[in-house]
């Protein structure tokens, strides 16, 4: 029964065909030594990977001892590899979990690769899964954290994920196959260890086949969160329009607005707590900043607008470049607002480029008053990346180029002027 229930998954889920080359991630354990015997008894060419982390003292070295014997016993090839897995934890400033885990993954990768593997396989079964959605349940988490761990994660794979881990030792029995215990399996200081020796049995004391339930409902949820995913993908099309821009009144439309933001923008660093804020800003005022790490929101008028920081720093123009030429018959002014075309002869050199300041005013062309400059931006309805990014060409203290948008009427070129300077940025 345990080796049909493995094959069906095998086929059900594509892990991988008769014909592929595999590497067995082997600890020595239980569950791995499981995985090595039905996979070999199935047919399988299997190439066997240990790790030791060195985490353990004379225990990691029983566990190499194990592997070594075992797969001599079984005629499979055995690649085994040492880490320094505290030292590198240190270095990278991360937990001793975390660094075996980068460690394992990365070598069985480039065993795989060495061997001309189809995959890896590792030997995480129903029970382990079940754990991780009660873990993440704990933590919080969106419908993804609920699916339990996948069978399929790029060239991971896990074959056993149908399977307990009493099926698992009732599998060994039959074989009368031994294994090595981790003893900090049985300890329960780790999160996972509590869920696994204290949570659990609880819970089996509530429905004594929990662990089924929680298996079937992550698996449903799983197809639900494929349908979410599209569902998602769509909104988040519907609303932008045009890179870093989505349109409000169309988020407000979607049926979840909440869940569209948290999609749209999670991705980008943005926390659970400032997406409830930036959905609370959609029905307030304009001009609110929200920020990542690496990117800034802007509240608009009718748009959220995402920018990256560095960008915003480099968005401003750098350099002012002028040509000073006589008027002839043929001269027309430029028509372009990128290019500023003046009367030279009133301006006074050298001209100035700079941030526009609160209290700035200049007389825009074909006015003849004075408008504030902040006004006038305000008029334009340009955003507040836009007006944070606004530049103006001074002639001593006057304001003669509202850089790319408008010259002070001023300066402006008439049937007196016999020169003119031509203003443009880069």
């Amino acid at each position: 029964m345990f080796r049909q229930k493995i094959n069906r998954s095998i086929n059900e889920k594509h892990l991988f065909a008769p014909t592929d080359k595999i590497v067995v991630a082997l600890s020595g354990g239980a569950d791995s030594v499981a995985l090595l015997r039905v996979l070999l008894l199935e047919g399988y060419t299997c190439i066997a990977a240990h790790c030791n982390f060195h985490l353990r003292g004379e225990e990691s070295n029983r566990d190499e001892t194990f592997v070594r014997t075992l797969c001599c016993k079984l005629n499979v090839s055995l690649q085994v590899v040492h880490f320094d897995t505290t030292g590198y934890a240190s270095q990278r400033g991360i937990s001793i979990e975390m660094a075996a885990r980068e460690l394992r993954y990365r070598w069985f990768e480039q065993i795989r690769t060495e061997v001309g593997a189809k995959v890896v396989a590792v030997a995480h079964h129903r029970d382990d899964s079940v754990e991780t959605f009660l873990l993440n349940l704990v933590r919080g988490t969106g419908i993804n954290g609920l699916k339990g761990i996948a069978a399929v994660n790029g060239t991971i794979v896990r074959p056993l994920l149908d399977v307990s881990r009493e099926e698992i030792l009732e599998f060994l029995k039959s074989l009368h196959q031994d294994y090595v215990t981790d003893s900090t399996n049985l300890q329960d200081e780790y999160t996972r260890n509590k869920l696994r020796l204290n949570v659990i049995p609880l819970l089996k004391e509530i429905n004594p086949s929990v662990c089924e339930a929680i298996s079937e409902t992550a698996r449903r949820l799983s197809d639900a969160e494929s349908v979410y995913r599209e569902a998602m993908k769509a909104a988040c099309l519907r609303i932008t329009e045009g890179e870093g821009r989505f349109s409000i009144s169309q988020i407000l439309k979607e049926v979840a607005p909440l869940a569209v933001l948290f999609e749209l923008l999670h991705p980008y660093g943005f926390n659970a707590a400032q997406l409830k804020d930036i959905y609370r800003s959609l029905e307030g005022e304009s001009g609110r900043l929200f920020y990542s790490g690496d990117y800034v929101l802007l509240r608009d008028r009718d748009y959220l607008l995402l920018k990256k920081r560095e960008a915003l720093a480099d968005a401003s123009p750098k350099i002012l470049h002028h040509e000073v030429r006589e008027i002839d018959a043929g001269f027309e002014v430029p028509r372009d607002p990128k290019i500023a075309c003046l009367d030279a002869d009133k301006l006074k050199e050298p001209l100035t480029l700079r941030r526009w300041q609160s209290g700035d005013k200049f007389i825009p062309f074909g006015m003849h008053g004075f408008k504030k400059v902040r006004d006038y931006l305000r008029d334009r309805k340009l955003t507040l990346f836009e007006k944070e990014n606004q530049y103006v060409v001074c002639s001593g203290d006057d304001i003669v180029w509202l850089v790319n948008e408008r010259t002070d009427n001023r300066f402006r070129v008439t049937e007196n002027t016999r020169r003119v300077m031509l203003l443009w940025m880069e």
